[in-house]
């Protein structure tokens, strides 16, 4: 059973284009135990995992975020090279998203409560940064959170003047040692709230940063897909597997609150109707089987809360156009992909022109970091140079006492006279 007698945290880990994962989750503990999220004394989370805890903390709608998810996967497989094309700008994307489903009041709501982790680029140490001055500050907290070196750039963002990167790369699952932590996670491991795989019961685990990760097929396939995105479909799926396991951990520790299922969603009175049937049997059913859990749980699972129902199948609708289907009929593509090779040159410079003009207003910040770091790393070089020349020298100097020791044992006569600026040389 969860101890509710102690204070209690959620922890979001990172996963990329997964974490509509964690809004499946969310989705169900707002839902089905809303004093789990509304009580929790803070909410952590990682790269995407930070996405969906500021989301829970400020009161964002869930289907919103799963809806944006699923539009930012869209648009990078419309892409030859999927996110790694050079016109596909995930900062841009991210910041332009939060900013448009962020209420003015955000970052008072998030100050406190909220904790996003960072990995600082000087020493590589993670932060976990929960004060809030700005909206912007928030925004900027959760790029550099999702920032994967070369995969969103080479240049790090900063917030209040340091440079930072994916916090994942430090600390993936925040603050998961607590005792009172739920830790929600993608993949299949020691998670509390994780996929339950066939093959769970393998005793080969990896921990990335704070994640159990075991070795299965499964989380294979699942780890490639957190940087490059599958079908919508299956990311409707994903979110649908986390409400599940959400809905398993609730049950199994005695937190679920069953009251009347959501409707599915219908339009017209048919579907009205056929709703009502279904409430009116599912309450006879409890009625002749009050003990009957997993039944209610089925049932509850069949019918996500309306809204994030609603906002997933909305946004894995293909919007269909004429130049829509002209570029989806197998001769146009064939013809893209043997033009490939002129194309891609093109589509880069015209996307590095558009970056360097973004680029404009930072410049002169970013150059001085690029400079400041390129003398720190010869000044480390340097270091580096010395310590392992003065190491070189005490090894000769130490090898020649011990030359000189030896051979006055064996009554050899050593002139003093030219030991003395040899050992001046090697300490000079």
């Amino acid at each position: 059973m969860f101890p509710l007698d102690s204070p209690w945290n959620i922890s979001f880990a990172g996963c990329g284009f997964l974490g509509i994962y964690h809004v499946g989750v969310a989705s169900c503990l707002q839902e089905q135990a809303p004093f789990l999220v509304e009580n929790a004394q803070h909410v952590y989370g990682a790269s995407a995992g930070a996405l969906t805890a500021s989301a829970v903390v400020v009161g964002t709608c869930l289907g919103d975020v799963g809806a944006n998810i699923i539009d930012v996967a869209k648009e990078a497989r419309k892409r030859f090279l999927g996110p790694m094309h050079p016109s596909f700008n995930l900062v841009k994307i991210i910041r332009a998203k939060l900013h448009g489903t962020l209420t003015p009041d955000a970052y008072s709501k998030a100050t406190g409560r909220l904790g996003i982790s960072l990995t600082r680029v000087t020493d590589g140490e993670n932060v976990l940064i929960t004060h809030f001055n700005s909206n912007e500050e928030l925004v900027q907290a959760c790029v550099c959170s999702a920032y994967i070196p070369v995969y969103c750039g080479l240049i790090p963002p900063t917030l209040q003047g340091v440079r930072y990167v994916d916090g994942g790369i430090s600390d993936n699952l925040p603050q998961y040692e607590l005792k009172n932590t739920i830790t929600v996670s993608p993949f299949s491991g020691e998670s509390d709230i994780c996929p339950r795989d066939v093959s769970s019961n393998n005793m080969h685990e990896l921990r990335f940063t704070n994640t159990s990760i075991q070795f299965s097929l499964s989380n294979l396939y699942r780890v490639t897909r957190a940087l490059f995105p599958p079908d919508p479909l299956v990311l409707k799926t994903m979110c649908k597997q986390g409400y599940k396991d959400a809905l398993y951990f609730l049950k199994k520790n005695g937190l679920l609150q069953f009251r009347q299922p959501h409707r599915p969603l219908g339009d017209g009175a048919v579907d009205n109707e056929e709703d009502s049937d279904n409430e009116e049997r599912h309450t006879r059913e409890e009625e002749m089987h009050p003990n009957a859990h997993s039944g209610a749980e089925e049932h509850i699972f069949e019918h996500l809360p309306p809204r994030l129902h609603r906002a997933l199948v909305e946004a894995c609708k293909e919007r269909r156009s004429l130049l829509y289907s002209l570029s989806n009929m197998f001769p146009v593509r064939m013809l893209s992909t043997i033009l490939l090779p002129y194309t891609l040159p093109l589509e880069s410079a015209v996307s590095l022109s558009i970056r360097l003009l973004e680029w404009l207003p930072d410049v002169q910040e970013d150059v001085g970091w690029i400079k400041e770091q390129t003398v720190n790393f010869g000044l480390i070089k340097n270091i580096s140079v010395l310590l392992l020349f003065s190491f070189l020298k005490i090894t000769l100097i130490h090898d020649l006492m011990s030359w000189i020791q030896s051979n006055k044992a064996g009554g050899c006569t050593v002139r003093i006279g030219l030991i003395i600026p040899l050992i001046q040389m090697l300490y000079s």
